[in-house]
């Protein structure tokens, strides 16, 4: 008798634990979208099948793990008549800055935006009733899925098309806004958005900034998640992480990627690519280490620790060369500042290993290195101060003030304060 109580105790339990998975679980923009928001979009046409095109890569997938693609193709509501792919193609495996060409996916045709064109053609648009974006972004300025959104909004905008974005979370949380302003001149694929490098928006959110601030007359609709707060960062949500690119294996790695990311563009440093802990470490033949994390740690800045590592690169640009530097630790993602980590670097680099750092710092201005920390002004302080980090760090605090005021009318406000 005892073991039958036992056993449904038990059978209770699971239950009330799967209903509490249930009930605090995220539901992305595309659950949200078939269950909430699809009939609205069909509203006016009467049943006639919508015809579509989807952005997609292989992040487009439900919170249950089902292709966005597959979706549409099994709702006879919808027509899908396009599909558009981003930088990395279809599948996310080609490497970056390669272009990737068209191809087809059961007599459907993909369209590359990384290819000849990045923008949408009217050949590519014809005959839409509705533009679906659904791919995972990592909350930078400097990340070309959300510039692919923002090129399809003007094409569509042109044509009067539609464009509604399944709303995905910000893995680094929608509270950590920190960087300078994209410099107006230093606008490029790379960097669309007059923004601070980390914005602490969605996806869905940006849209409507930029769909705002630069009045493209886009007929907007964002299918917003539920269960998703701005407090949370990926790993709070639960659900599964998909590499969005090749080097963003983890859940945490945008954290780094905005760490030591625009560092990469100088193409003096390895950054842990070569060895699978990709933005975590910056090194070179001739860096100090051991200085170099003692100086950072110096400074403690809040959520990160510095550790110094030496090694013999077997592989790489370095490969055969003994190099060192210092490997990131970030101990509490809801204090850290990753773009003053970058500017730390900067400095420290700058003032004890000026010999080898300045030239490279001036072979960097109007290069991608520029485009991608999208401020003259703090490259000339770089350059000329012989300890930039503080003045940096004053302008960065400025710009975050003014653009948490600026953001604030494009927020959701499902997403709380």
């Amino acid at each position: 008798m005892n073991r039958w109580i036992y056993c449904l105790f038990l059978w209770n339990l699971l239950g009330f634990s799967c209903f509490l998975e249930e009930l605090f679980a995220v539901q992305l923009g595309v659950d949200t979208f078939f269950s909430e928001y699809a009939d609205r979009c069909l509203a006016r046409h009467q049943g006639k099948k919508m015809r579509v095109a989807i952005a997609r890569n292989q992040t487009s997938m439900s919170s249950k793990g089902k292709k966005t693609l597959q979706l549409f193709l099994e709702d006879d509501r919808f027509q899908v008549k396009a599909i558009f792919t981003p930088e990395h193609g279809f599948f996310g495996k080609i490497k970056a800055a390669k272009k990737v060409g068209d191809s087809s996916f059961s007599s459907i045709p993909i369209y590359s935006l990384y290819g000849k064109t990045r923008r949408p053609t009217p050949f590519m648009l014809r005959d839409l009733d509705l533009i679906v974006y659904d791919i995972q972004s990592i909350g930078v300025r400097s990340y070309t899925y959300e510039t692919t959104l923002f090129y399809i909004m003007e094409e569509a905008a042109k044509k009067r098309i539609p464009v509604v974005v399944l709303d995905r979370p910000n893995p680094m949380g929608g509270s950590l806004v920190d960087g300078l302003f994209l410099e107006k001149e230093l606008r490029s694929f790379i960097g669309y958005l007059e923004i601070p490098y980390c914005h602490g928006m969605t996806i869905g959110e940006l849209a409507r900034y930029f769909n705002g601030e630069y009045q493209v007359g886009c007929t907007l609709h964002i299918a917003s998640m539920k269960g998703w707060k701005r407090s949370m960062d990926f790993a709070s949500t639960r659900l599964f992480w998909i590499a969005p690119s090749p080097n963003i294996p983890r859940k945490d790695t945008p954290f780094y990627y905005s760490s030591t990311g625009i560092l990469g563009e100088l193409g003096a440093f390895s950054l842990g690519l070569c060895q699978n802990i990709p933005f975590q470490m910056i090194a070179a033949p001739w860096i100090d280490g051991r200085l170099l994390a003692e100086k950072c740690n110096a400074q403690n800045l809040p959520g990160i620790v510095f550790f110094p590592l030496s090694y013999k690169a077997s592989k790489g640009a370095f490969k055969g060369q003994q190099v060192s530097g210092v490997f990131l630790r970030i101990t509490n993602t809801k204090t850290y500042q990753p773009l003053k980590v970058h500017f730390l670097l900067l400095g420290l680099l700058k003032s004890l290993h000026p010999k080898e750092f300045l030239p490279i710092l001036k072979k960097a201005k109007n290069t991608v290195f520029s485009k991608a920390l999208g401020s003259k002004k703090a490259q000339r302080l770089l350059e000329k101060k012989a300890h930039p980090f503080w003045s940096i760090a004053s302008l960065i605090e400025k710009d975050r003030r003014l653009f948490l005021q600026k953001r604030a009318r494009y927020l959701l406000p499902e997403y709380g304060p």
